[in-house]
């Protein structure tokens, strides 16, 4: 059965998509302008240049990408729900591959510089981020794209996956925020009340960062964005329906 007719298009959300676009690639770059000309550059060789590596990789996997990954059941709305599936997961593998490049180049900067592992704030919610993000995966890939779960379980799981998305995505900024303020402690505490350049750049970073996620969570909830109901949705949300409120498929 082929998906319903498309819904008119929503005024303002082509803009919107772009503005989150754009101001997402912008802090990926600021990202990397700040570890390229500030910081010294990247390298994989144990120094400082391969501890750069980690907040690139961290701000373009865990935020833009994890971002887009859920953005296109929005953009795509109207297409076939198995191919924007495969879509949503690929991003969101490829964000977790970077990921785990960003976590190796730290540790082996750590490991080589003889500083200790998970001591501070930073460190552990960008742990758990990283870790709840891989479960979600794996976890979104058993149920919703290989042939593991019944309807009823992914009914009753559907909704926790949508919820936990949109708390990774917003934990992964607030780690990314908390990273950005220790690293300019550690490197320009004594002038970092003067206003120079690279704190300015990196507070800019921070603003892109805030404002990538009220986009998305905005394009995300808005309720007219949405795709329009399928018949596997349809049928998703009749049991669990009838999971949550003892009500039969045929109850109104």
């Amino acid at each position: 059965m082929n998906d319903p007719a498309p819904r008119p298009a929503c005024s303002g959300f082509p803009w919107l998509v772009a503005a989150s676009q754009l101001v997402g690639l912008a802090a990926v770059v600021v990202t990397g302008v700040w570890m390229g000309n500030y910081r010294g550059g990247f390298a994989w060789d144990g120094s400082v240049r391969e501890f750069n590596v980690h907040p690139l990789c961290m701000v373009l996997g865990l935020v833009f990408l994890q971002g887009d990954a859920i953005l296109v059941y929005r953009v795509f709305r109207n297409e076939a729900k198995r191919n924007v599936k495969m879509l949503h997961g690929s991003i969101h593998l490829l964000a977790l591959v970077i990921s785990i490049i960003g976590l190796v180049a730290v540790f082996e900067f750590h490991k080589v510089a003889k500083i200790p592992d998970m001591y501070s704030l930073h460190s552990w919610c960008g742990m758990a981020t990283v870790v709840l993000f891989s479960v979600q995966w794996v976890m979104g890939l058993l149920f919703f794209v290989l042939p593991v779960a019944s309807a009823w379980l992914r009914a009753l799981y559907l909704p926790v996956h949508g919820f936990c998305g949109m708390m990774m995505l917003v934990m992964a900024i607030g780690t990314s925020l908390l990273g950005i303020t220790e690293k300019l402690l550690y490197t320009i505490m004594p002038t970092y009340f003067k206003f120079t350049s690279e704190g300015v750049l990196a507070n800019i970073l921070g603003i892109l960062l805030l404002c990538f996620g009220v986009l998305l969570c905005y394009l995300i909830t808005r309720e007219e964005y949405r795709r329009p109901p399928n018949p596997e949705e349809e049928s998703l949300s009749i049991h669990f329906k009838t999971l949550t409120e003892g009500k039969s498929p045929t109850t109104p």
